[in-house]
């Protein structure tokens, strides 16, 4: 499972979609660096704050939990999709928006959203695109609690993987 911190959403566009959430940064690194901060599970780790345990794998499930200070208690689960080299890197987890009494059910969550990861070679470093997609199918009210939930976390996330690789 995963955890993004609960902040409202801000981008007025973003929240006038309903199955995605799309964030776009230019980062200061060229783009191999990039690549091996999102595939390098180790390295992921460090900017997303997670302890995974295992490296990622297509075609399989990667779990491990979060290291962020006061959610090392949250599970992450993830199904690994595609890693096409220097270019895109994907995988699916299950659409809880951090709710930890869903998430501590014991009842599987049917709906899994998409996220993947987009790299662009460009002048001076790497434009990172980061598209979440599926939050149709998740039902009423927490498709908008898990919208709202992940639009805040991946705010924060593009942010930490920009000054992880930049820095």
């Amino acid at each position: 499972m995963h955890f993004f911190l609960h902040c409202p959403i801000s981008n007025q566009e973003v929240a006038h979609m309903t199955d995605s959430i799309v964030k776009t940064i230019d980062i200061n690194a060229p783009v191999d660096r990039v690549w091996d901060a999102l595939v390098d599970h180790e390295k992921f780790g460090t900017w997303f704050r997670v302890a995974l345990d295992q490296p990622f794998e297509v075609g399989t499930l990667s779990t491990g939990h979060m290291t962020y200070p006061g959610y090392e208690d949250y599970s992450w689960e993830a199904r690994v999709l595609t890693m096409e080299p220097m270019a895109r890197f994907a995988f699916e987890w299950p659409a809880t928006g951090g709710d930890k009494k869903l998430m501590d059910s014991g009842v599987p969550v049917p709906e899994w959203t998409l996220v993947e990861f987009v790299l662009k070679p460009m002048e001076g470093g790497t434009r990172l695109t980061v598209t979440e997609s599926g939050f149709d199918k998740v039902p009423e009210p927490r498709r908008t609690n898990v919208m709202r939930d992940n639009e805040g976390g991946w705010a924060e996330q593009v942010g930490n993987i920009r000054d992880y690789v930049a820095g």
